[in-house]
């Protein structure tokens, strides 16, 4: 029973008349040159991994939805502008969700739904704003938002409270939430890269932090607290 189909960096364009049997858990299709798949992927309800990275793709179908079984997606490198509100009926998406080097330029609120998922990478692509509501993405453990031209961040960013690492270098942030001291699991915070002037007191709270990257934030005023960070053996890069 064929449960894997590595076709990854075959020069593809299209798979016509590919047979793709039901019994399939795995599909990589990474590094193609695909436009487009055909409607019979949507219907591989068993798919527990799919990887449609490093493409040519400029939409995904809405029938994406009906893969619920699927706990990694891996849809980052294509130019896609938009992605469906389906995504957010993949319940069963818990490891990882990549959707990186897009031509995005909204955040999808429907992923704020996938209330299992660990692993979310955002970045490089064209998102001045975020949700005000992110509090659905609660087994988060690892966010990454470089790279897209954010300019705020919600206070509802504080709510994710198993968060270990938040990603937010090359953006245009000049300040921070206060709420970021509530993330109690934190251990890395890169803020390269953006126009901080000053950092919110409350992260200093953040005991478990064992990384915070500064540089390149050219007017930051560095508060008296970093020094006690570096004490107890938080690297602090500036």
């Amino acid at each position: 029973m064929t449960t894997r189909l590595d076709l990854s960096g075959q020069g593809l364009t299209s798979l016509p008349g590919l047979p793709l049997p039901a019994s399939l858990e795995h599909l990589d299709l990474y590094d193609n040159q695909l436009t487009s798949v055909p409607d019979e992927l949507w219907s591989l309800s068993g798919l527990r991994v799919l990887n449609l990275a490093a493409n040519r793709l400029t939409a995904i179908s809405p029938a994406i939805g009906a893969l619920r079984n699927l706990h990694t997606l891996d849809l980052g490198h294509n130019e896609l502008p938009a992605l469906p509100d389906e995504l957010g009926e993949l319940t069963g998406l818990t490891e990882y969700l990549y959707v990186s080097d897009n031509r995005l330029t909204e955040f999808p609120a429907a992923l704020c739904s996938l209330d299992r998922l660990k692993y979310l990478g955002c970045t490089d692509n064209r998102i001045p704003t975020l949700p005000d509501d992110l509090s659905g993405l609660a087994s988060l453990r690892e966010f990454r938002l470089y790279g897209n031209g954010l300019t705020d961040l919600p206070e509802s960013i504080g709510t994710l409270s198993a968060l270990r690492e938040l990603h937010l270098r090359k953006n245009l942030l000049t300040s921070l939430p206060s709420s970021l001291g509530q993330l109690s699991e934190l251990r890395q915070l890169d803020l390269r890269e953006n126009k901080l002037t000053s950092l919110p007191s409350s992260i200093a709270r953040l005991s478990k932090l064992d990384k915070l990257d500064l540089r390149w934030n050219k007017e930051l005023r560095e508060p008296s607290w970093l020094a006690d960070f570096e004490a107890r053996g938080c690297m602090v890069l500036r």
